[in-house]
Formats: C-alpha cells, sequence, structure tokens
C-alpha cells in the first residue's frame, strides 16, 4: 500500500469515527468467507458498519479523531474489525446473537458514549446499556405519571360532583 493510500484509509477512519457515536472493536480471524458474509449481512440490516482494518492505521485514525480512546489502544494486536452504529447496544447484542453458532466474533473494546470498555467480558455490560432515545422515553413516561395521576383524580372528582348534583336535583 503507498503511503498516499495509506493517508487516505487514515482520513476515512479518522471521518468515521468522528461521525460515530459508539464504536466497537471486534477479532473476526478464523471465520470462513460464508459466515463472515453472514456477519457482514446481519450488521447491515442492524444499521452497523462493519470494516476490517489494519491496527496501525486504526490507531493513527482514533490519535487523529476528536474521541479520547487511548485506553483501546492496547487491544489493538491481531486481526481487528471495527463496528461503527449509532446505537449503543445493538453491535453487543449481534455480537451475543452471533456468536451462538459461531466461536468469533471477539469483542475486544468499544467506546460507548464517551466510555471505554475492554474485554469480552464486558458484553453484558453493553448490552444493557440504552440509547439517548430509550433514556429519553424513559424520562418522559416519568414525568407524565404524576400529571396522569393528578388528572385522573381530578376528573373522577369532577364525575363524583356531577352524580351528586344529578340525584340532588332528581329528588326535588
Amino acid at each position: 500500500m503507498k503511503k498516499s493510500e495509506k493517508y487516505e484509509v487514515i482520513g476515512h477512519l479518522t471521518e468515521q469515527i468522528n461521525s460515530s457515536t459508539h464504536f466497537y472493536l471486534t477479532d473476526i480471524e478464523n471465520l470462513n468467507a460464508e459466515d463472515t458474509s453472514k456477519l457482514r449481512r446481519l450488521c447491515n440490516k442492524q444499521e452497523v458498519k462493519l470494516v476490517v482494518v489494519k491496527n496501525t492505521l486504526l490507531r493513527k485514525a482514533m490519535e487523529a479523531s476528536n474521541k479520547d480512546a487511548q485506553e483501546l489502544y492496547g487491544v489493538l494486536k491481531g486481526n481487528t474489525s471495527v463496528m461503527f452504529c449509532e446505537n449503543a447496544n445493538v453491535p453487543a447484542k449481534l455480537i451475543k446473537d452471533f456468536k451462538k453458532k459461531h466461536k468469533k466474533p471477539i469483542l475486544k473494546g468499544a467506546y460507548v458514549q464517551e466510555s471505554i470498555y475492554v474485554g469480552e467480558n464486558q458484553l453484558d455490560a453493553l448490552i444493557s446499556v440504552k440509547s439517548k432515545n430509550e433514556l429519553l422515553g424513559e424520562l418522559i413516561g416519568l414525568l407524565q405519571s404524576p400529571m396522569k395521576n393528578v388528572l385522573g383524580g381530578l376528573q373522577s372528582g369532577g364525575n363524583i360532583i356531577h352524580g351528586v348534583l344529578k340525584t340532588l336535583g332528581e329528588r326535588e
């Protein structure tokens, strides 16, 4: 690979890292072509972009990016693929589901919501991470609950008063 091509790849990777909210570093070495193709199709369905890169180029791209991912430099050994995504827990679920039938991919590390996760043992923690939209939905639900209770109480109180007045009006 020529030096100019390397700079182009680094620039493209840096752009992807900066534009993605989250990214996962995985090892898909020793997956045959058929299994790799299945994994790519699954990633495409889940709106996850899977890219296989050289570790040195990825490290330079991470250094040039605006994300502080220094803790991930240590996992850049062997075969590395990057999963870029917008939903924090989608790649973690994808990895876990795919590993039910295959031995790979292995999670090396992840940059999720400005936090660093290193190692395969972090997979369950990453699955439980909620996306921004999920958290906003929960917050709105919590904020609506007391208001709904107050309105329900007022409405039932109004119905009771209406019933009492109707009964009194029918007596006369």
